[in-house]
Formats: structure tokens, C-alpha cells, sequence
């Protein structure tokens, strides 16, 4: 199949994916939500929420320019290792593994977008890592992963936070993990992903809720 989806990266793009419709995966009990493809099969460039039913596997696989994960909850498994909610993993160029599920899980996956020479494996539990002060009051940043121009980092926001107004190098990659994100465009509650073209511009902040966020910066250029 040769159709696309957001695959016009000067666009901003939100999906609430609590909201979307499921796809089956060619393995069973394997399914799929897609956020961006440059194709429809399974060796495309793409984003997307993946839920293994309980004791679901995938076929083995190598992973062509890289695979990047988050678990979102349950957990994940592959013949290296478990990896419980709150896990960011990153498998490089060429990497292969047989990933399953005993009790079931959702996971955020990036497929096939690292960058040329963004070698090395990650494996981080979000949950144990440290915190460290953000920009402003009431906002603490777990780094995740850089390279070159792109950023990865958890970022926790408490209630009632503003940070500043600022324009987004390379674009801004975010996904809602807890609470309620908000900024001038719009109210952005748990689920929801939120793709910003480069040089875009926010004044982000929270309420009541707080917020629990994963972003990404300075990634898209290289993609278009």
C-alpha cells in the first residue's frame, strides 16, 4: 500500500489517540493506532501507539534506521529483557529482536527516523531516574537522549505552571502520558500526541491537573 498519513511536516497535527480506531498488525493480538506513516506497510517511516494483547508476540524483526520506544503501561518484553511502564528504549540500526507482551501493554513506538550515526542503545527507567530543575518554577526535565540537534526528555509539569513563549528549532514532537497539557491552541488531555513544525511557537502551561509529558525537539528537519 502506498498511502501516507502526516506525512506534511510544515503542519501541526493532534490526535487525542484515546479517541482513534485500532488497526490490526499482521501478528495476532498485535494491534496498531497509527500517528505518521510514509506508507501503509510494514516497512514504513512511522509513529504510532501499539497495544500487545497478554501473552502476544511480534515476528522477529530488524530494525532499519532505528526503533524508539516508550511503554505507556504493562509491559514489554523481548529476548533481552522486560520492560515495565515507564521504560524508554531506544534499538539502533540494525538491531533485531523478537519483542512480546505476557501481561499485555501499549507502547508509543517511533520507527525507522534516526538519524545517520545515532548508534547507541538506551534503556531507561523514567520512573527511578532523576528530576532536575527546568527553566521555570514548577517544571522539572528528566534528559532522555541527545543527538546532534534532536532532544528526548520526560517533562514534569505541576499545576499552574507557564514557561515561556518560544519557537521550536527542528520542530516539537510531544505525547500526553498524565494529566492535562494546555497552550493558546488548545487543551491537550492524556493520550494525546502533538506534532509542531519547525520555527512553530507556544506559550504552553498547565492548570489544575499538572502534566506528565514526553518531548521531542530538533528531530523533524531530517525527515522531511
Amino acid at each position: 500500500m502506498n498511502e501516507s498519513l502526516n506525512q506534511e511536516f510544515s503542519q501541526r497535527i493532534v490526535i487525542n489517540t484515546l479517541e482513534e480506531k485500532w488497526h490490526k498488525s499482521p501478528s495476532g493480538g498485535v494491534d496498531r493506532i497509527y500517528l505518521e506513516r510514509d506508507n501503509m506497510g510494514e516497512f514504513s517511516v512511522a509513529s504510532s501507539i501499539v497495544k500487545f494483547s497478554p501473552n502476544s508476540s511480534f515476528d522477529e524483526h530488524t530494525h532499519d534506521n532505528g526503533e524508539e520506544i516508550y511503554v505507556l503501561s504493562g509491559t514489554f518484553s523481548d529476548q533481552f529483557g522486560d520492560y515495565k511502564e515507564g521504560t524508554y528504549l531506544r534499538n539502533p540500526d540494525k538491531s533485531i529482536h523478537r519483542p512480546f507482551s505476557k501481561e499485555g501493554c501499549i507502547i508509543f513506538v517511533k520507527l525507522r527516523q534516526f538519524q545517520y550515526n545515532d548508534s547507541e542503545r538506551i534503556v531507561k527507567c523514567t520512573k527511578s531516574s532523576p528530576w532536575f530543575q527546568g527553566l521555570v518554577p514548577g517544571l522539572s526535565v528528566m534528559p532522555l537522549h541527545e543527538f546532534q540537534t534532536e532532544h528526548a526528555a520526560m517533562v514534569k509539569w505541576d499545576p499552574n505552571t507557564t514557561f515561556n513563549p518560544h519557537k521550536h528549532w527542528g520542530g516539537e514532537e510531544i505525547f500526553v502520558v498524565d494529566g492535562v497539557f494546555y497552550d493558546e491552541y488548545g487543551t491537550y488531555p492524556k493520550g494525546t500526541w502533538i506534532r509542531s513544525p519547525h520555527l512553530s511557537q507556544h506559550k504552553p502551561f498547565t492548570k489544575k491537573e499538572g502534566a506528565l509529558i514526553f518531548v521531542k525537539t530538533g528531530h523533524l528537519l531530517h525527515l522531511k
